[in-house]
């Protein structure tokens, strides 16, 4: 489980156990169902994550909505329904060269205007081929953000850095050159689903990088 569930799923048990001593059944049994809805929210499960060095994994769990190519980048919107894990992962090897918050809108999620208009933070990805952008963007329930990672951090293929709290979408920006492996309406999986390759190893700056 994501350790930021615990600032939820403590408070919850420590009512539910003085609901219990006060005699509360049927508040005790909401709070106890609230207490396991939330601990599946945070779940955190393991993933294996594919060791192609020219492969980009998804950066979270959901269903893709939406795939824009304008010849220069391409654009991967997921959609992240209550139900998904939402532990968000970084799809390729590299180091963080900016992190960059906007304030904005609680637009629902699976609404493309919510790439634009929601409270949102974007991480620039440097690795060793190509540069991306993977962006955290809160939806109609989700009203928190949060990111592990600062600006000169490594990251390594698939690892954790940040989460979306109940209901969310994440934007990944890839240089246009990049093969995608998805097609809209796909199910992919943080960490574990190939979602673009790269076509070849970048030798003279032909762009793969933005």
């Amino acid at each position: 489980m994501a350790k930021d569930g615990l600032l939820f799923i403590v408070p919850l048990l420590g009512v539910t156990l003085a609901a219990l001593w006060l005699g509360w059944t049927q508040v005790v049994t909401l709070l106890i169902l609230m207490a396991i809805f939330t601990g599946l929210f945070f779940r955190d499960p393991n993933r294996s994550i594919p060791d192609d060095p020219l492969s980009i994994v998804s950066p979270a769990d959901g269903r893709v909505v939406t795939i824009d190519d304008d010849g220069y980048h391409k654009k991967i919107s997921i959609f992240l329904s209550i139900f998904n894990v939402h532990v968000t992962r970084s799809p390729i090897t590299g180091t963080i060269s900016e992190v960059s918050y906007t304030k904005g809108r609680y637009r629902a999620a699976f609404n493309n205007k919510a790439s634009v208009d929601n409270e949102r933070n974007k991480l620039t990805i440097e690795g060793k081929d190509l540069l991306i952008e993977c962006s955290q963007i809160a939806g109609l329930v989700a009203r928190r953000i949060v990111c592990w990672k600062k600006e000169g951090d490594g990251l390594k293929k698939g690892e954790r850095f940040g989460l979306i709290r109940f209901g969310s979408r994440v934007d990944l920006k890839l240089p246009s050159s990049a093969v995608l492996q998805v097609a809209k309406g796909d199910k992919v999986k943080a960490g574990s689903s190939i979602i673009a390759k790269i076509s070849k190893v970048k030798e003279d700056g032909d762009g793969s990088t933005f």
